[in-house]
């Protein structure tokens, strides 16, 4: 088994707790943009995945406890995706996602395995799945406000409010939530609201 301090897979826990740890930041500031542009469905969206970004940071992290103290070199590319369109943030969310499925984690993990640090790992392997789902939830939103069918659909669906939970059914949801008066942005499709009984 490789030393772990002087591992490369160290170095790639640190690269990740960064790209993690951007990502978090990222996710958080593309969140802003789309509460300006009154689109509370993908700000929630982006909230909710920088808090599964700010766990893998931990994780990355936590495998790291027997460097306290010290400092850790672990260099790396990190994207600069600076937008005040939904839209472009979503797809540059997606993109970042499936490199780190694709390629980064996958990698980061057979390294981790060759080195002798099987459980890190099936980790990076594990979280490199993550990202996919991450990715492909970003692309459904992107394809949704693309085809402008974030509020319509093509068959009548169900519609519930984010804000208050008022439900109703057709291909629209409503301009205005008629029980709490928020705007269409908090309606999201039912079959995709968080929490749902099947």
């Amino acid at each position: 088994m490789q030393d772990f301090r002087n591992s490369e897979t160290a170095m790639n826990l640190m690269r990740s707790f960064a790209g993690e740890s951007q990502a978090r930041n990222r996710y958080t500031f593309a969140a802003g943009v789309a509460r300006r542009e009154k689109l509370p469905v993908v700000e929630a969206v982006f909230q909710f995945t920088a808090g599964q970004e700010k766990e893998h940071g931990e994780i990355f992290y936590g495998y790291l406890k027997e460097l306290n103290g010290e400092n850790v070199f672990a260099d790396g590319q990190y994207p600069v995706d600076i937008s005040e369109n939904t839209m472009d943030l979503l797809r540059a969310a997606r993109h970042n996602e499936y490199e780190e499925h694709d390629v980064v984690y996958k990698r980061f993990g057979d390294k981790a395995a060759e080195e002798g640090f099987a459980e890190i790992g099936r980790v990076f392997h594990q979280i490199a799945e993550i990202e996919k789902i991450h990715g492909d939830r970003f692309q459904l939103f992107a394809d949704l406000l693309e085809r402008q069918q974030l509020f319509v659909s093509d068959v009548s669906t169900g519609w519930m409010c984010l804000n208050c939970g008022f439900v109703l059914a057709g291909i629209q949801a409503p301009v205005i939530c008629p029980v709490c008066r928020h705007e269409q942005g908090y309606f999201i499709r039912l079959e995709m609201a968080p929490y749902l009984m099947k």
